[in-house]
C-alpha cells in the first residue's frame, strides 16, 4: 500500500537567505523551515497511528513485549455496523471490479494519482488486467474494494483495497488482509480522507473475523518490519537515460553502456521453459518448501499458485527448470508486469518495468536462473527489471548488474507485533 496521501514537493534552495549554524557552517532559512514543516506533518500524520493497533516507535528495542497480536478480536456483534462518516459531499462506493465500467474509472483515478516518484517524473500505470488479477485472488471479498465518489458529480475520488491472504510469521499462520492502492485524487489530498478510508477497509476486514493485515509503504510509518531497497536492472538502456530514469555514468558513452548491458539471445538452462496449468502442484510443493526458511512468508497452496504464478499475458511471466533426464521441476523464477507513465518525455509516454515476484533455486544457480529471466524480460520488450533485496535476492543483484534505486519500501504488519525488526533476507512475501 503504498500511502501517498501527501504530496510530496521539490524545493530548490533559493537565494543567499541563510543563517550561520552552532559548528559555523551555514544552514539556509528555507531548509530549517522545510525541516520544522515535515515534523510537523510527521507528527499530523502519526497522530493517526499512534491510536491503531501497530508497534509504535517507543517500543523499539523493548524485547519484553510479547510477539503476536497486540489488540486481542472483538465479539463480531460489537464491531461498527455502518460505515465510518465521510465529509457531507462524499459517499462510500463499493467498486465492482468485473465491471468494465467500474474498473474503467479505478483505473483512471489511480493512472493519474497514485504513487509517483520523488522528481515527477513517473507514476505507475496499473493495468485493467493487472487490477483484476491483483484484486480477484480466491475467497476475495468485493466489499473490500471500497471508492469514495462525490454524490453530485458520481465522479470516483479516491480508493483503497484489501485481499485475504494467509501469512506465515515464525510458526503461525495468520489470515490477514492486504490492503493496497490506497489513493486520493491530488485536488482533494489536504481533505485528511486516508485515515478514514483506512478504518472504513479495517472495519470491513473485520467483519469477516480478521484482526491483522499487511501493507507496503514508501513512507516511514509506526513501524516498519523491515525496510527494503529496489534494485533496477537496465535493459534497454538508450531509453531509460532518455527519459531520465538513469544517467550516462562516469566517463560512459552511450554505446559503452548498451554493449555492458547487452544480453544473449536464448536462454541457457537445458529444460527453461514457460510454466504450465499442470505444473501448479509441482511449483506450489516447490514455493512452500523454499518459503519455509524465512521469517514472515505467505502460506501459498495450490489455487494460490495458480492464481498468482500462472502467466497472465502483460501482468505475470513465470518460468520453470524441468531436468531434461527426470522430468522434475527444479527450479522457478516469475516476474509482475507494472508499467509506469512518463510525465515529461516528449518521445516516449510508457516504461515497460518488470518486477522479481518469487524465484526458487534447488539445482540451477540463481545467479544463471536470474540471468535467463532477465533474457526473457528483454525478448519481451522491458525496459527495466526490478528487484527487491528480500529472500536471497541479494545473491544475484550486483552480479547481473543491478544497481540500487532512490526508492525505498516499508513493510507493515497491522495488529502484530514483531520483537526484533527483520533483515530483508528474512522476508520472503513480495506485495504488489
Amino acid at each position: 500500500m503504498a500511502d501517498n496521501n501527501e504530496p510530496t514537493e521539490n524545493h530548490a534552495a533559493s537565494g543567499d537567505n541563510s543563517v550561520p549554524s552552532e559548528n559555523g557552517s551555514e544552514i539556509s532559512i528555507d531548509a530549517l523551515a522545510r525541516k520544522v514543516q515535515e515534523s510537523l506533518s510527521l507528527a499530523k500524520k502519526h497522530k493517526f497511528w499512534e491510536t491503531q493497533p501497530v508497534g509504535q516507535f517507543k517500543e523499539l528495542g523493548d524485547t519484553n513485549l510479547p510477539e503476536g497480536s497486540i489488540e486481542q478480536p472483538t465479539p463480531l456483534s460489537e464491531v461498527k455496523q455502518e460505515p465510518y462518516n465521510l465529509p457531507s459531499p462524499y459517499e462510500w462506493i463499493t467498486c465492482d471490479i468485473d465491471s468494465e465500467e467500474v474498473c474503467t474509472e479505478v483505473y483512471n483515478l489511480l493512472t493519474n494519482n497514485y504513487v509517483e516518484d520523488d522528481e515527477n517524473m513517473f507514476r505507475f500505470n496499473y493495468t485493467k488486467e493487472f487490477l483484476r488479477w491483483a484484486l480477484r485472488p480466491p475467497g476475495y471479498f468485493r466489499s473490500w474494494h471500497i471508492g469514495v465518489r462525490v454524490k453530485s458529480s458520481k465522479k470516483l475520488v479516491a480508493f483503497i483495497t484489501g485481499v485475504p491472504a494467509r501469512i506465515r510469521v515464525r510458526d503461525t499462520v495468520v489470515l490477514m488482509a492486504e490492503v493496497n492502492f490506497l489513493c486520493v485524487h491530488k485536488k482533494l489530498r489536504s481533505k485528511r480522507l486516508a485515515p478514514v478510508m483506512i478504518k472504513e477497509v479495517t472495519r470491513r476486514v473485520h467483519l469477516e473475523n480478521i484482526w491483522q493485515a499487511a501493507y507496503t509503504a514508501g513512507v516511514v510509518l509506526p513501524t516498519p518490519i523491515t525496510t527494503c531497497q529496489y534494485w533496477h536492472r537496465s535493459l534497454n538502456p538508450k531509453k531509460l537515460i532518455d527519459v531520465g530514469f538513469s544517467r550516462l555514468g562516469a566517463r560512459m558513452t552511450m554505446s559503452r553502456t548498451i554493449k555492458l548491458y547487452k544480453l544473449p539471445d536464448q536462454t541457457t538452462t537445458p529444460g527453461f521453459r514457460k510454466m504450465e496449468p499442470h505444473d501448479v502442484p509441482a511449483v506450489t510443493r516447490l514455493l512452500r518448501t523454499y518459503l519455509q526458511q524465512f521469517v514472515v512468508a505467505p502460506d501459498f497452496d495450490v489455487d494460490d499458485v495458480e492464481h498468482w504464478l500462472l502467466p497472465k499475458e502483460d501482468v505475470v511471466d513465470s518460468f520453470l527448470v524441468e531436468s531434461p533426464d527426470s522430468h522434475e521441476i527444479t527450479d522457478f523464477c516469475s516476474f509482475y508486469t507494472l508499467p509506469s507513465s512518463i510525465l515529461g518525455s516528449q518521445s516516449h509516454s510508457v516504461l515497460k518495468a518488470a518486477y522479481s515476484y518469487y524465484n526458487v533455486s534447488t539445482k540451477t544457480p540463481l545467479l544463471q536462473l536470474m540471468n535467463d529471466a532477465l533474457i526473457v524480460a528483454k525478448k519481451k520488450e522491458f525496459d527495466v527489471f526490478n528487484a527487491l533485496d528480500v529472500m536471497h535476492n541479494e545473491a544475484f543483484l550486483k552480479e547481473l548488474k543491478f544497481g540500487p534505486g532512490d526508492g525505498k519500501l516499508h513493510y507493515y504488519l497491522y495488529n502484530y507485533r514483531l520483537k526484533h525488526v527483520l533483515r530483508s533476507s528474512e522476508l520472503g512475501l513480495v506485495l504488489l
